[in-house]
């Protein structure tokens, strides 16, 4: 370990609170060296200048209402139990 990466190492822990030995210091060093060559991951992401609010274009895909009679109300009135034209339901106490 260099002594950058174990200045580094020592003001994160001093940070963290923490009180390492040598030993300590030399194994966290590798850890956090590890951890921060994980995080290099993300400098290959793309930038969100390039994005707008979603990452993905956005289409209006969904194609215009066009109402329909599907089935003839006046047939599935006939198994029900209507007053009036109205559906009537159970009674509620």
């Amino acid at each position: 370990m260099s002594s950058l990466e174990k200045e580094t190492v020592v003001r994160v822990a001093r940070v963290a609170r923490l009180r390492l030995s040598e030993e300590e210091l030399a194994k966290y060093g590798k850890d956090l060296e590890e951890i921060l060559d994980s995080f290099e991951v993300l400098n290959s992401a793309p930038s969100s200048e390039s994005y707008d609010f979603n990452p993905i274009p956005v289409m209006d895909v969904l194609r215009e209402d066009e109402p329909f009679i599907d089935i003839d109300p006046e047939e599935l009135m006939k198994a029900m139990d209507t007053y009036e034209g109205y559906v009537r339901g159970p009674k509620l106490s």
